[in-house]
């Protein structure tokens, strides 16, 4: 579980797969006054608008309950949780996680129409910090990959070309040493 921060509000997130879901729990904590996830879910153009991620990245979505939902969103006595709602359409978009790290996660898209609902201010704020650290996490993975690469080359240009063939594995272990320490040192200068 890593986190950041939104306008003095930290907010969990995890990575499953190559796709982001971010706290809507946490994020409700930056919202004025007592309300729930709930509250959205009951709003018709969010039920629209998980229906159509949910026919864009779920082939098993179930339609005939979203369309049965549909129909009841917005009306004063319609009420619908996200267990709810996942049960009912096979959603994958938003979850109901329990145990450490509990409350109700959501893909980062479907994160992001959430925070419009908390307010304008923290949705701007919401995608540049999240913006700004997967640029941060994808510099970092860069970084760490060049330095794979940079190694298997110097190794595979030690082996080819500066250990002789008649040298034992030990010999082989120490013309290594030697070569990596050289070109650590180099580096440095």
């Amino acid at each position: 579980m890593k986190n950041f921060e939104v306008l003095d509000t930290k907010i969990n997130y995890y990575n499953e797969g190559n796709e982001d879901y971010i706290s809507l729990t946490d994020m409700l904590k930056s919202k004025d006054g007592e309300f729930f996830i709930s509250d959205w879910l009951r709003n018709r153009n969010t039920i629209e608008f998980l229906g159509k991620w949910e026919e864009l990245h779920n082939p098993n979505f179930n339609y005939g309950e979203f369309a049965i939902i549909k129909s009841q969103a917005g009306l004063n006595s319609y009420k619908i949780s996200v267990k709810e709602w996942s049960n009912k359409t096979n959603a994958i978009g938003i979850v109901a996680k329990t145990g450490r790290y509990g409350g109700t996660y959501a893909h980062k898209d479907i994160a992001f129409e959430f925070g419009m609902w908390i307010s304008p201010k923290f949705k701007i704020y919401l995608i540049k910090e999240f913006e700004r650290l997967k640029q941060e996490e994808l510099g970092w993975n860069a970084k760490r990959d060049l330095a794979k690469i940079n190694y298997k080359i110097h190794t595979d240009a030690i082996k080819n070309n500066l250990i002789p063939e008649e040298l034992t594995n030990q010999q082989i272990n120490l013309v290594y040493d030697i070569w990596s320490y050289a070109l650590f040192f180099c580096h440095i200068v």
